[in-house]
C-alpha cells in the first residue's frame, strides 16, 4: 500500500512567455542529482517567430537547475535542431549519468508534416551540461524515450527504449552494447531490430492500451524501478494516461519481478486537466531523496510536475511476498455464513457494520432470504476472529413503507454502519422498498438494551433527500465546530452534510459537500462509497473506502481526512489494501467485492469486517501505524 503525493508546489516549471524559445510549453523533463544541485533538461516548445517555420511551433531540449528541487534558475537552451536529422525538433529528453559523462537521448524530428519514418532517437553527451560534446542520430527505425541504466549489467551498457511508439502497439525494449560507440551503430540497430521480440516487454493491460518508457531505471536493493507510461483506450477517444512501476531483476532486467497493479498517478490537478494537450501526466525522469521516490513528469505537455511516493511502500508493493503485508485476511474466513434452515438468513449474509462495547466485538450483519428480503443479524466475538454468539433471529427488520418489499425483487434493510454518540447507538443503513430510489434511514438504541440484548429501535427516519439514490452512509462520532458530520453518497462521489442535531425529523442531508471523487482509470475509478465510520487517530480520521473499477471489481482504500475539517482530504491511497482475491470474495452472489461496512480498532490492530462477494462475512487485521505510516 502506497500513497503518491504531489508536490504543493506544481506546477515546478512554466512556460516564460518573454523567452520565445519556451513560451508556449515546458514538459517531460528528467532529473540528475549531484552532491551541489539538482540538473534537468527537458523539452520547451517555442514560438513560431523563434524558428522561421511558418506556423509551426518548435521543440528543443532546455537545461535548469536546483538547489532545492522547488525553485529553478539557469534555464537556457541545451540542445537544439541543428542536423538534418534533427531539424524538425528535439522532444523528451531522459539523461543518465554513466561513467563520468552525461548521456541525453531523445527525440528527434526529422521530417515534417511528421511521419513515423521521422521521429526516431538521439543521442547527446555532456559532461558539464554546457558543451554537448557530441551527438549521434541512434535508431535508424520509428523510435522515442530511450533511457541508459546508470550502471553496467554483467559488464554489458543497458538501455531501454520504446520502439515502433508511432506504430502501435509500442514495444519496450532493452538493447545491451559492449562498447559506448555501439549505441549509435547502424549495424548493431539493424541486427537488433530484426530479433526485437526477443528483447521486447509487453506489459499493456489491454490490447488497445500502449506503453512508453518513462525515466531511467533506479537500483535499489530489491531490483530495478522502472517508471513508465501507460496509457488507456489509446485508441479510442477516452484515453486516460496514467503512471506505472515494473520491479526488474537486477541481473537480468529483461525479468519483471512486479508491477503496480494499476496507476500510481492519472490527470486530476487543474495543471494536469488543462493545457496544449489535456489530460496528460506522463512520467520522464525520477529520483531517490531521502525515503521517498521523486516522479518527474510532464502536465497536460505544458509544464512540469513532480509527485513523491515513499520508495519502500511502492517496492513493498511491487514484491509479490510482501504486497500483502499490510492485511492479513483470517485463515478462518469466512467466519459467517448462511444457514439454510433460517429461512431469514437462508440465502446470504455480508457487509457487516461492528462496534467494541464490554470487551466484545459485535457485529451486525446483513441477512438475505431466499425471496430477497435483507434483515439484520447479530453475533458477537471476543478476539475479533472468532464467533462465539450468533443469534437464530434478525435483530432488525423492515417495519416502515419506505422499506418494505412492494413487489418482487431485492428490498429491506441493508448494509449497516453502527456509531457510539453519548449514551446510544446510532445505525444509518439502506432503505429499499423495490420500487423507490434507495435511501438512508437512521434509528438508534441505548447502549444498555444493547448489550441486554434489547432490540428497542427507535422508529426509523428516512435523513437523505427523497427521489435521489443515496448509500453509504454515516454519522462522524464527534461533533465538528458544534454540528454532526453525515457521511453519505450521491452518485459516484462520497458526500457530507452537517446537521445541527440528531433529531432528523426536523433536519435532514440536504447537500452534498464532495470528500472523495472517483479517479478515472484507477482501481477507484468508476464509483467510491465509504466503508465503516471513520477511526479517529492523532494524524487525523482514517476513512476506509471502497472504490469500483470500470471492471466493476469492488476494491477498499483508505484516506486521511483533517481532524477539524474531516471534508479535507490530506492523503489518499494510490492503490487498494484488500482486493478480491480468496475464492469467497470472487465467487457469489456479486463476484469480485470485498465491501466492509465495520472496522474497530484494538491495541494498535484494525479489524476490517467485511461482505465477500454479496454472500459470506469475513474479517482482516491491519496494524494501525502501518497504515498512518503509508498516509504520512
Amino acid at each position: 500500500m502506497f500513497t503518491v503525493r504531489r508536490n504543493k508546489h506544481n506546477p515546478l516549471l512554466i512556460p516564460t512567455k518573454t523567452e520565445l524559445w519556451e513560451s508556449i510549453a515546458t514538459f517531460n523533463w528528467c532529473p540528475s542529482k549531484d552532491s551541489k544541485k539538482v540538473h534537468a533538461v527537458y523539452r520547451a516548445v517555442g514560438t513560431p517567430e523563434l524558428v522561421g517555420a511558418g506556423n509551426r511551433e518548435l521543440s528543443v531540449i532546455g537545461y535548469a537547475s536546483s538547489k532545492d528541487g522547488i525553485h529553478w534558475e539557469n534555464r537556457r537552451p541545451l540542445i537544439k535542431p541543428e542536423l538534418p536529422w534533427e531539424k524538425f525538433g528535439c522532444e523528451d529528453p531522459r539523461v543518465t549519468k554513466f561513467e563520468g559523462k552525461y548521456y541525453i537521448f531523445y527525440t528527434a524530428l526529422s521530417t515534417f508534416p511528421f511521419t513515423a519514418s521521422g521521429i526516431k532517437v538521439a543521442l547527446a553527451i555532456t559532461r558539464d551540461f554546457k558543451t554537448i560534446e557530441a551527438k549521434h542520430p541512434v535508431t535508424p527505425f520509428n523510435a522515442k524515450a530511450m533511457a541508459l541504466f546508470p550502471e553496467r549489467i554483467n559488464g554489458k551498457i543497458v538501455a531501454v527504449l520504446t520502439a515502433h511508439t508511432d506504430i502501435p502497439p509500442a514495444k519496450i525494449a532493452f538493447a545491451k552494447f559492449d562498447r559506448e560507440e555501439d549505441m549509435w551503430d547502424e549495424n548493431y540497430w539493424t541486427a537488433w531490430h530484426e530479433n526485437i521480440d526477443r528483447f521486447a516487454l509487453d506489459v499493456r493491460r489491454g490490447v488497445n492500451d500502449q506503453v512508453e518508457v518513462g525515466a531511467p531505471p533506479i537500483k535499489t536493493d530489491r531490483g530495478w524501478l522502472f517508471i513508465y507510461s501507460h496509457i488507456q483506450n489509446y485508441f479510442s477517444g477516452n484515453k486516460i494516461f496514467g503512471i506505472e512501476a515494473l520491479l526488474l531483476d537486477l541481473e537480468h532486467p529483461e525479468i519483471v519481478i512486479g508491477r503496480t497493479k494499476g496507476p500510481l498517478l492519472v490527470p486530476e490537478e487543474i495543471y494536469e486537466q488543462f493545457g496544449h494537450v489535456p489530460k496528460v501526466v506522463f512520467p520522464s525522469g525520477a529520483l531517490v531523496n531521502g525515503k521517498n521516490l521523486e516522479i518527474y513528469y510532464g502536465a497536460s505537455d505544458t509544464t512540469s510536475a513532480v509527485a513523491a511516493v515513499n520508495l519502500n511502500d511502492l517496492l513493498d508493493t511491487l514484491e509479490p511476498e510482501t504486497a500483502r503485508k499490510y492485511v492479513v485476511r483470517f485463515e478462518g474466513n469466512p467466519i459467517l455464513t448462511p444457514i439454510k434452515n433460517h429461512p431469514w438468513e437462508a440465502k446470504a449474509v455480508y457487509n457487516p457494520a461492528a462496534i467494541e462495547l464490554g470487551g466484545k466485538i459485535h457485529i451486525i450483519y446483513r441477512a438475505q432470504s431466499d425471496d430477497d428480503t435483507s434483515t439484520m443479524g447479530y453475533a458477537s466475538s471476543k478476539n475479533g476472529l472468532h464467533i462465539d454468539e450468533r443469534l437464530d433471529t434478525p435483530i432488525y427488520v423492515p417495519r416502515e413503507p419506505f422499506e418494505m418489499k412492494s413487489h418482487p425483487g431485492n428490498s429491506g434493510c441493508e448494509d449497516p454502519r453502527i456509531m457510539k454518540i453519548g449514551t446510544r447507538l446510532f445505525m444509518t443503513y439502506t432503505a429499499y422498498d423495490g420500487t423507490h430510489v434507495p435511501s438512508v434511514a437512521v434509528t438508534s438504541i441505548s447502549v444498555k438494551d444493547f448489550l441486554a440484548k434489547k432490540w428497542k429501535w427507535e422508529k426509523p427516519t428516512i435523513i437523505t433527500p427523497s427521489e435521489v439514490d443515496d448509500k453509504d452512509s454515516c454519522i462522524l462520532p464527534e461533533k465538528i465546530n458544534g454540528t454532526y458530520m453525515i457521511f453519505h453518497r450521491i452518485g459516484i462521489n462520497i458526500c457530507a452534510d452537517f446537521l445541527k442535531s440528531l433529531d432528523f425529523s426536523s433536519e435532514r442531508v440536504s447537500k452534498c459537500v464532495e470528500v472523495l471523487h472517483p479517479r478515472p482509470g484507477m482501481w477507484d475509478g468508476k464509483k467510491l462509497g465509504i466503508a465503516a465510520p471513520p477511526i479517529k487517530t492523532q494524524k487525523g480520521w482514517l476513512l476506509f473506502y471502497h472504490g469500483i473499477s470500470d471492471r466493476s471489481n469492488y476494491r477498499v482504500g483508505a484516506a486521511l481526512l483533517d481532524l477539524k475539517n474531516p471534508t479535507i482530504v490530506l492523503a489518499r491511497t494510490s492503490d487498494a489494501f484488500l482486493s478480491p482475491e480468496m475464492k469467497y470474495e470472487m465467487e457469489g452472489q456479486v463476484p469480485n467485492v470485498v465491501f466492509p461496512c465495520g472496522a474497530v480498532l484494538r491495541k494498535g490492530t484494525i479489524f476490517i469486517y467485511y461482505g465477500g462477494a454479496d454472500s459470506v462475512v469475513a474479517v482482516a487485521t491491519l496494524e494501525l501505524k502501518n497504515i498512518l505510516e503509508a498516509l504520512s
